[in-house]
This record gives structure tokens, sequence and C-alpha cells, in this order.
């Protein structure tokens, strides 16, 4: 029996988020030294990437950084197998850390920012390698916003008390107003909204419903005169449920969601929404 104590059971839990077993083991195997055990996991651990990949992802946390002068901020997803692993403390520096390296670099797009070095002579792809391979789960990094320019706010939403946010949403105004862009940003979470206006519905999506609206009208067997009235209004009941402007606001549903800025003398630049898995 290797000589180790609980609290080296639980030094190296602290320092690779490794499981109790395999601590255990690790130390059994580096006769009781700490370093030696640390070192043991890491290589078991980068043994199983790879076994790894073909598994599932669809637990873990979305995180924001805003920068003080709220001109600035991103929104980050980073995913794991497990809620388990999601509500961890490592797991969650992972985050942050990915967070504070998007903020500090400005990456063009995820390509960019995996190749990115977040620390010297290692790459983003390499830290959240190392990350799957300390935790022992598939971990993915694969979807980010940054805004900058405006007044940017975050509203972070959990769907458990005991998890960290699953839904995240940056905003970016013309002006500041703090409290216009909480409930805004509330409202979009709460809402899921595709698209800020009509204008940014790509034109083969509005074809497309316009196709589905005929074609549903005459499965119930409308008038073929009524035909171009009743389509026009299923588009525009698509455009008021998936454009933000349009849609109804959360805390005032007689008012839409262009009414509440416009009454706030805002305007909304720009918004982006992330929910874990979806």
């Amino acid at each position: 029996m290797a000589n180790y104590t609980a609290a080296d059971v639980k030094k190296l839990r602290e320092l690779t988020g490794a499981g109790m077993m395999d601590c255990k083991k690790a130390l059994d195997e580096a006769e009781g030294s700490v370093d030696k055990a640390v070192e043991i996991l890491r290589v078991k651990g980068q043994k199983g990437v790879a076994k790894r990949e073909s598994r599932s992802a669809e637990n873990g946390a979305v995180v924001s950084l805003i920068s003080e002068d709220k001109t600035s901020g991103v929104l980050l997803e980073l995913k794991c197998e497990t809620d388990f692993v999601a509500k961890g403390e490592k797991f969650l520096a992972v985050a942050n850390a990915l967070a504070a390296h998007v903020a500090a670099t400005s990456p063009a797009d995820l390509q960019a920012l995996l190749a990115s070095e977040i620390e010297a002579g290692k790459t983003v792809q390499a830290y959240v390698d190392e990350a799957n391979a300390t935790l022992g789960e598939k971990i993915v990094l694969d979807r980010f916003a940054q805004f900058s320019g405006g007044y940017v706010a975050a509203y972070m939403h959990r769907t458990m008390p005991d998890l960290p946010p699953q839904v995240g949403v940056l905003v970016e105004l013309d002006k500041e107003n703090a409290e216009t862009a909480k409930d805004v940003a509330q409202h979009i979470a709460a809402f899921a909204p595709k698209y800020l206006t009509r204008e940014d519905v790509p034109a083969d999506v509005v074809e497309n419903e316009r196709r589905v609206a005929e074609a549903t009208s005459r499965e119930e067997g409308k008038p073929e005169a009524a035909l171009p009235k009743i389509v026009e209004g299923r588009v525009n009941g698509f455009f008021k449920e998936n454009t933000l402007l349009a849609q109804p606001f959360a805390k005032d549903n007689k008012k839409s969601v262009e009414k509440v800025l416009n009454e706030a003398g805002v305007s909304l630049k720009r918004f982006a929404r992330i929910r874990v898995g979806a």
C-alpha cells in the first residue's frame, strides 16, 4: 500500500479535477508522490481524449465578461458530458479563462480562436484538450460572441439553481441604459428570437415560409381569392414570432420590443443568445 493520506487525495483532486478513485490509483502507482501522480493522470487523460471524441457533450455552461466601461463584452459556451463536471470549479475556470482570452484578442471566428495561443506555446485547442484530459470528459468549445462599440450588457439565466447559467444573452445598445438593456436581454432569454428585424431574415427563409403558408391554406380549403391575404398574414405572424423588434414585450405584451426601445430613447444594435446544447 502506497504511503499517502486523505489530504493527498484531496490535493490531487484539486490540482487535476480527476475523480477520487482515479486519484487513489494514480497515487498508488506514484508510490504516494502527488507530483508524480499529477503527471500520471495527465498522461492517462491525454490518451483518453481521442476515445472521448465520439461522445456527446450536451451539458456545460455559458459565461460572460463585460468590460469595466461597458463598451465591450464576450459571451461563450463551453460544453461537457455531465452536469457534475459543468458545475465544478475547474470547468468554470477554463470557461472563464477562454472568455478572458477572447476579450483580450478579439478572434475573427472560432477557427481563429482555437488556433490562437492562450499561453506561450499553447493554443486554445491544446488548452481545451488539456481540460478534456484532466476532467476526464469530452470538452467542447464551439460558440462565442463578442460585441464592442456601444453600450454592452449581458444577462445570464440559470435553469437549475445548482447549475451554472445555461442561457446567456449579450446585447449592444447605441447608448447607455442599464435598465432597458437588462429588460430586453431577459426578454431575449425567455422568447429566443432568431433575428433582430424582418430585414435580417434571409430571403430563402421568407420564401419557404410563404410556400408553407400557401400550401397549408390550400390544404385547409381556404378560398382561392383569399389566399394572398391569408398567406401574407401568416408570413407576418412568422415575423412577429421570430424577429425581436416585432415580438410583444415580455413585461407588457401590449407593446412591442421596438416600442419599448423607442420609449427609452435607445436602439438595439445587435444581440446574441446562447443556450447550452441548443
